[in-house]
């Protein structure tokens, strides 16, 4: 059994332009006479690989501890993808993922620099899918995500942030990405796993 690590480390992951950096503090530190090593640390939830929940962009969308867990574990499908993610595109990622294994059209993970567009969004959150996940530190267009945030998140489609796939071959894999359980958050970090199968 082989497993994909496919987060970003916390302390120097990317971060969305204008959000907080993570900070760590070592509150202890044996080195230092301590008895024992205490790290405190600060983040936004947005941070490296992280989830978006509903509520991220709309006002009584569902918070990290509301989603059902389902939506975050269970058959993936990864596919490479450079540039816009079209319409087309969208429909031939689901059809081919539902050819290698019905389950696995459920969550999509898009390798490579790629941004979904407004109409890929559309296509999946017609498809009611439960989950779209990408390399970027935001699914949609950088300088203006937040219609294609709107569309999915409006489907409780989950955005599964700032993974990293270069390793990972296309295909179908065994897909953890359960977020840290961040009452009443509008997103949350994750340590994202992909296992061969």
């Amino acid at each position: 059994m082989r497993i994909y690590d496919i987060s970003q480390e916390v302390f120097s992951c990317e971060v969305f332009s204008g959000d907080p950096t993570p900070k760590k503090d070592a509150v202890c530190s044996i080195e230092n006479g301590d008895l024992y090593n205490l790290t405190a640390f600060s983040m936004c939830a947005h941070n490296g690989t992280h989830i978006d929940a509903p509520s991220h962009f709309i006002k009584d969308g569902k918070t990290v501890d509301n989603i059902d867990l389902s939506r975050f574990v269970g058959l993936a499908y990864v596919v490479s993808h450079h540039g816009d993610v079209t319409a087309d595109d969208a429909v031939k990622m689901l059809e081919n993922a539902k050819k290698l294994n019905i389950d696995a059209r459920k969550k999509i993970l898009i390798k490579g620099e790629a941004t979904v567009t407004l109409e890929a969004a559309e296509v999946f959150a017609e498809a009611r899918i439960d989950l779209v996940g990408n390399e970027s530190q935001t699914v949609g267009p950088i300088d203006a995500p937040m219609q294609v945030h709107l569309r999915l998140l409006s489907e409780n489609i989950v955005l599964l942030e700032g993974i990293r796939l270069s390793d990972v071959p296309d295909g179908v894999y065994f897909l953890n990405a359960a977020p840290i359980n961040l009452g009443g958050a509008d997103g949350a970090p994750v340590r994202a796993i992909l296992i061969e199968f």
